[in-house]
């Protein structure tokens, strides 16, 4: 690699771990949850957590569709906007994972802000969660994805974001359609999180901007920071420093499967930082400095055999559903809908189902 490629990618991780600690101390602050945002509509009947996770994910449609617009990003240079529409792996893969982050106390994200804080079965539900992602991206789980659900899919003739769909009927610029789309998508979500007067509150609603803001900023950096039309070694075009070698914003399985190569494979020389990689040590830094200001910190064990048994088994469904699904609900939930790929409507909907049987299981596991 030259040396400018090396001090791009340097400028890059560097970047990207500031952002991340920023936002890992944010996240600690708050009760920001994916699966919390679910669980407790089916709980509480509350809709204020997924409110936040609404706000979100509006936030971060416009400034995507903004970035797009302006050519500062591709919505096409990622791994959600291909022309294949993997729906049983989308599905499956998304039930997976919302059964597993149900019995392990929350998604991957939630897991590494825990872990900061100095919560011991976080950090048992993250090695699992990496080890059975390595299984399901390259291992003996691997082959059975392949074989199975991944054989059903629909080969669209455009890229399966909604806008690129709707450019074969609308005669308007594609970067112009999405944010149009994203636009009208986001002002309804607007609408509804401040309809509720308890979400009004600076409180309950600064989060979200937050967590808009910081995704969209993670795009900027791997799509336009960390982009070079042309890599000196292969003439093609390189996102600087992603695993994908596309596009990246956040998404936190794979990462924690590529941190254990990067860990157990440190000698070989091909195994180095990543933009994922970063991301997810960033949040963790970021939540433990939250909670080490704030004297939070604190060692949590499990507390029964039943509660270990619990974490293990959502540690491994969050690992084989994340990569099955492409994503988990920061990659699919939030970043590859900020792209309106297809693929996200259709995991999100696992997730919804995958959180609904977890609860359901472990409300009859208590009795």
């Amino acid at each position: 690699m030259s040396t400018l490629l090396e001090h791009l990618q340097s400028l890059v991780l560097i970047t990207t771990l500031l952002l991340a600690i920023l936002l890992g101390f944010a996240l600690q602050r708050t009760q920001f949850c994916s699966m919390g945002a679910i669980s407790d509509i089916f709980i509480m009947q509350s809709w204020l957590r997924m409110r936040q996770w609404l706000l979100a994910v509006a936030v971060m449609l416009l400034g995507t569709g903004f970035l797009y617009y302006g050519a500062w990003i591709d919505i096409h240079q990622t791994i959600y906007n291909s022309s294949k529409v993997l729906w049983l792996s989308h599905l499956v893969g998304g039930i997976l994972f919302g059964i597993g982050m149900s019995i392990a106390s929350g998604c991957g994200a939630r897991n590494l802000i825990r872990l900061g804080t100095g919560n011991i079965k976080s950090l048992v539900v993250l090695v699992v969660m990496g080890l059975f992602a390595q299984m399901t991206l390259r291992g003996i789980l691997g082959t059975i994805r392949v074989s199975s659900v991944d054989l059903m899919h629909i080969n669209l003739s455009t890229s399966q974001d909604l806008a690129s769909i709707l450019h074969t009927w609308i005669a308007i610029d594609t970067p112009l359609l999405f944010l149009i789309i994203a636009s009208v998508i986001a002002i309804i979500l607007f609408i509804f999180s401040f309809k509720d007067r308890n979400f009004r509150q600076i409180q309950t609603w600064w989060i979200s901007v937050v967590v808009g803001l910081s995704m969209v900023g993670f795009w900027w950096i791997s799509g336009h920071l960390g982009f070079v039309p042309e890599d000196p070694n292969t003439l093609e075009p390189l996102f600087v420093a992603t695993n994908s070698g596309k596009m990246e914003s956040a998404s936190l399985v794979a990462p924690m499967a590529y941190l254990l190569d990067y860990l157990t494979l440190f000698s070989d020389s091909s195994k180095k930082m990543s933009f994922g990689i970063i991301l997810a040590l960033g949040l963790c830094i970021g939540s433990f400095l939250s909670a080490w200001q704030q004297g939070n910190l604190r060692l949590i064990g499990f507390g029964s055999t039943k509660d270990t048994l619990h974490h293990l088994l959502g540690g491994a469904l969050m690992g084989i559903g994340g990569v099955t699904a492409l994503g988990c609900t920061f990659g699919q939930g939030m970043s590859a809908m900020s792209t309106l790929a297809i693929s996200s409507f259709i995991t999100v909907t696992g997730f919804i189902v995958g959180v609904y049987l977890g609860l359901r299981y472990l409300e009859r596991s208590s009795t």
